[in-house]
């Protein structure tokens, strides 16, 4: 691998204050709030509220934190690299306007759609950019305003989403800690199973396509469920095995956070038992790309240094991964 490891040197996260409980959703749709505990584990989610406030909101907040925190001056940063399926615009993407606003003049910056994988799929790319040796401190961010493209009356999804936005400072790191191995996968062939149909070059915006529902999210959430479980569970137990890893060995397995049953489903086929799964799904719901940057936010405090992670994730496209690092301080 050479001498340059690629490391996390700081986390951040932002959630919006308005909370989106399971007993106000009780008032809009037609559900409880056993049902959807027992199904999803989600008790809460939070909701940007506010005309014009779109994903890059979030984002600064956490870029900004992410600075602070990494005593980075933003025009030392190199790269910010924001993981979306909800930007504020097609362009300039949401990166480009977040690192505007955060000062971070020198930086070159796009946004990465890999939906609930993308924070991953980001973390990877940022990760060889530090591993050329031309790239000193790179920002990856995942967020998403899910609540701009759920359909509220649509019981079986409006419950599961949420908004936030949460990150890492990516830089070298000289002691052999950080990100060793990562498996990315993809397969379009459930792309009817879980997308949004409207809006992009194949069905454009017409009155047509918004009063026929498509710039609403859609998902079959019984097969999607059946493929994240398999796929998410196999990708996770794949790194182990490539990296001679056994559940004891691991401190914390950082899930995705989409369903708790996928979630225990994964931790099963790793061997790991539920005191090292890192979950916050009860606070926030599917915050798609922020879900484990959130975690590691939410969980800083109990890492120690030189701590085995393993980062999995399932998500619309299909798009899957999983992350094997050492925890970096």
């Amino acid at each position: 691998m050479g001498s340059i490891v690629p490391s996390i040197s700081a986390v951040a996260g932002y959630v919006p204050d308005y909370i989106l409980t399971n007993q106000e959703l009780e008032e809009m749709i037609e559900t409880n709030d056993e049902w959807i505990t027992t199904r999803t584990g989600i008790k809460e989610r939070r909701i940007l509220k506010g005309e014009r406030q779109g994903t890059s909101v979030m984002a600064v907040k956490v870029l900004k934190q992410l600075l602070e925190k990494s005593n980075t001056d933003p025009k030392d940063l190199d790269a910010v690299i924001i993981a979306t399926i909800t930007p504020d615009y097609f362009f300039p993407t949401t990166a480009n306007l977040v690192a505007t606003e955060a000062g971070a003049v020198n930086a070159f910056s796009f946004d990465m759609a890999a939906a609930c994988s993308g924070f991953i799929y980001a973390l990877e790319t940022g990760a060889n950019y530090i591993r050329s040796g031309n790239y000193k401190k790179i920002a990856i961010i995942g967020a998403d305003k899910m609540s701009s493209i759920v359909n509220y009356k649509d019981r079986n999804t409006c419950i599961l989403f949420g908004d936030g936005a949460a990150g890492v400072m990516l830089e070298p790191n000289g002691e052999g800690l950080g990100i060793y191995d990562t498996i990315l996968r993809s397969d379009a062939a459930g792309k009817e199973l879980i997308y949004l149909k409207g809006g992009g070059s194949v069905s454009p915006p017409t009155h047509e396509t918004i009063d026929e529902g498509l710039h609403n999210f859609y998902q079959d959430g019984k097969s999607v469920f059946k493929f994240a479980v398999t796929r998410m569970a196999d990708v996770a137990a794949e790194i182990m095995d490539r990296n001679n890893l056994n559940g004891e060995d691991i401190a914390y397995l950082v899930p995705h956070q989409a369903n708790k049953r996928i979630i225990d489903a994964t931790a099963r086929r790793m061997g790991v038992g539920e005191e090292k799964v890192m979950l916050n799904i009860q606070k926030y719901g599917n915050t798609t790309a922020a879900t484990i940057p959130l975690c590691l936010r939410d969980y800083e405090d109990k890492l120690n240094k030189g701590d085995n992670l393993v980062l999995a994730a399932f998500g619309g496209g299909f798009t899957w991964g999983s992350m094997y690092l050492k925890w970096a301080y």
